[in-house]
């Protein structure tokens, strides 16, 4: 084959890939086709080489198109937690809820409890990017910030289209679920939503009360207990009850320690948040 017949295939090859929309194998392929050629690739090999690779690279930018959207907090993960200052939480089973496969799919709940400062936060937030990594959407917001959003939806009639907007998130983490103001328009719009979700799409909730407080967030017993129900039904309870990070941070300050407590990262020393 003569140099400008290569020349004109190559310029076919690139628009091509262009117009197929395969940015990974237009990458990669002069440098697969030039080693194919050196070492006389059968050409299935060098079909299922292209081929491997467009789908790393589609998973690879995948991921990062969730992570973008999923808006976890920075710095939280599971490598960085402390599981030995929560010994009531099993590592093996935080392990296992990261893989996401069993409760996911089921549509079914993670409830984690405990009072300010235990860690709930960073669990939550450190579960939710390794399932991201291992493929599944996900949405963290603080509640109260979400509840915003759905009245605000709310009022201008499109309540029903914002829940179902919600519906490509695989999980959908609340944080601080405590802080919602115990008023009429926000608690409804947060039932509603834990109505519309139940048995389809998972939630994982953090709260500084037990269930029994929670009265304080919805207005009336039969919501409370509606909720609780809907919640409760498909989900695991996760129970921190542990003595605050920054607490005990500052108190090993106040002591004169010099330094915080190891299980204390920067970021839960310096914020007044979980």
């Amino acid at each position: 084959m003569t140099r400008k017949a290569t020349t004109i295939d190559t310029a076919r090859v690139e628009l091509l890939l262009s117009e197929l929309r395969l940015p990974g194998v237009k990458a990669i392929w002069p440098k697969l086709a030039e080693q194919s050629d050196k070492e006389g690739w059968p050409a299935a090999r060098f079909l299922a080489a292209l081929a491997e690779h467009e789908a790393a690279d589609r998973k690879r930018r995948r991921i990062e198109r969730h992570m973008a959207e999923a808006k976890l907090p920075a710095g939280k993960t599971l490598a960085t937690f402390d599981f030995d200052s929560v010994p009531m939480v099993s590592k093996a089973q935080v392990m296992a809820l990261a893989a996401g496969d069993v409760w996911l799919k089921a549509g079914a709940n993670l409830l984690l409890f405990g009072p300010p400062g235990g860690g709930k936060s960073h669990l939550s937030a450190a579960l939710g990017l390794a399932l991201v990594e291992n493929g599944w959407r996900v949405l963290f917001q603080r509640t109260g910030d979400l509840v915003q959003r759905l009245q605000v939806a709310r009022r201008e009639l499109a309540l029903e289209a914002a829940i179902a907007k919600l519906d490509r998130y695989d999980l959908l983490i609340l944080d601080d679920i405590a802080y919602v103001t115990k008023d009429q328009a926000e608690t409804s719009v947060l039932f509603e939503l834990i109505a519309a979700r139940y048995e389809r799409r998972s939630l994982l909730i953090t709260a500084n009360q037990p269930f029994g407080e929670w009265g304080r967030i919805f207005p009336d017993q039969a919501m409370t207990l509606a909720a609780i129900d809907r919640l409760v039904h498909h989900a695991t309870i996760l129970e921190m009850n542990v003595e605050s990070y920054r607490r005990k941070a500052a108190l090993d300050r106040k002591r004169g320690r010099g330094r915080p407590a190891a299980h204390a990262t920067p970021k839960e020393n310096a914020k007044a948040g979980d």
